[in-house]
């Protein structure tokens, strides 16, 4: 399967997980799968020799530990606890992957270049691109200690309605703040293919989407050909081109303990990229799911979007246009809508692919299909809103 240009991987499964309570790390981190695992003697000793010359090393004259954060369904992801402190290691998963994606080196070296610009990210410890220590490239970072919300805000968190808006918009106004970084001159700009991004959004992910297609969906219900002509048809030209997250989440950030409305944190820069921001703001909201949703969406959230303070999306959108200065027309706003369902679909049908060729064997994904089906519906429900503004 080949990647959609200028987006080397994919988000995590847009599967709902149970709700975990504040202690994140000791909650969601099991033990690891016999599939996953890898020599933990070695990658110890393989980190105490190759740590960045800036890194801190304390700490780690022992073997750590090892859990596995159950969460997602792109890069594996790990958690290193020393006795005296923990670190988190990244790797792809096992199984045929599209070309360009999970690229570990790509995921640690944007990381590491933004840090002097953008303070919500995790130290780098060490890139491994040396296969024979665990099979496949890998890095190592701090663990940012705070709070990560799941489906649910804790109730332990004690946040009535003006602290749940006052989070919502903290998130949103993190997502400014990284679009309105200049990238120019920096390590960070030859992370970037130049105007166009728009286009190659739509090109790369309906290549994806028809080469992920799986019995039965080449016509009809789940080919997603409407929705991939309407996307061609109707894409504007890019507003932008900055450093872009490309999956920004609830379940991304990490909030300080003693202020949960406070993000100190950004994760899984897996698909991080130069290119228009209002696609990055468009893909985000495909996972918000509102109160009023239906019965199918709401079924499929994995953050707390719907809790009393949080905004709609269409207020989203509003808090964006002002906090950024960028105008945003109705009719732009249901493409990038739009198309952030349809890159989701197409996420959810890659790791369906996968499932169905037995390249992996977790039975959740199982499911994915008709989270496909289902969003190839909303897709097509938003399109006629749109021919309505026509």
């Amino acid at each position: 399967m080949s990647p959609a240009p200028d987006t080397p991987g994919a988000p995590s499964a847009p599967t709902a997980p149970t709700a975990a309570p504040v202690d994140d790390v000791a909650t969601n981190a099991s033990d690891v799968r016999s599939e996953d695992a890898f020599d933990v003697e070695r990658v110890a000793a393989w980190l105490r020799e190759h740590a960045h010359p800036d890194a801190d090393t304390s700490g780690l004259d022992a073997a750590p530990e090892v859990k596995q954060f159950t969460g997602g369904a792109s890069n594996l992801t790990y958690l290193l606890r020393y006795p005296t402190r923990d670190l988190i290691l990244r790797r792809p998963p096992a199984g045929t992957k599209a070309k360009g994606a999970h690229d570990m080196r790509r995921e640690h070296d944007i990381q590491r270049a933004l840090a002097p610009v953008f303070p919500a990210v995790a130290p780098m410890i060490a890139f491994c691109d040396d296969a024979g220590v665990i099979g496949s490239d890998f890095y190592v970072m701090e663990r940012l200690d705070g709070i990560i919300l799941r489906k649910n805000i804790p109730a332990e968190l004690g946040l009535g309605e003006a602290e749940v808006r006052a989070l919502c918009t903290a998130a949103i106004d993190q997502l400014v703040a990284l679009h309105s970084i200049d990238v120019a001159g920096t390590e960070l700009e030859r992370f970037g293919k130049g105007e166009g991004y728009v286009k190659r959004q739509v090109d790369g992910w309906s290549a994806r989407y028809r080469k992920a297609r799986t019995h039965g969906v080449r016509h009809g219900t789940g080919s997603f050909e409407k929705v991939m002509a309407w996307l061609d048809e109707h894409q504007p030209h890019d507003v932008g081109n900055c450093l872009i997250h490309n999956d920004f989440r609830f379940d991304n950030l990490v909030l300080a303990h003693d202020d949960p409305t406070r993000v100190i944190g950004v994760l899984d820069w897996e698909m991080a990229t130069l290119g228009d921001p209002l696609m990055d703001l468009g893909g985000a909201l495909a996972y918000w799911v509102q109160a009023d949703d239906d019965r199918i969406m709401r079924g499929s959230r994995r953050q707390p979007t719907h809790a009393p303070g949080m905004l709609t999306r269409d207020e989203v959108w509003q808090y964006y246009a002002h906090a950024s200065g960028r105008a945003i027309s109705p009719k732009d706003q249901l493409f990038y809508e739009i198309f952030g369902l349809f890159r989701l679909a197409v996420i959810a049908q890659q790791i369906y692919y996968r499932y169905a060729n037995g390249q992996t064997s977790n039975p959740a994904f199982k499911q994915f299909r008709g989270l496909v089906i289902y969003l190839e519906w909303r897709c097509r429900r938003l399109m006629r809103r749109a021919g309505r503004l026509s």
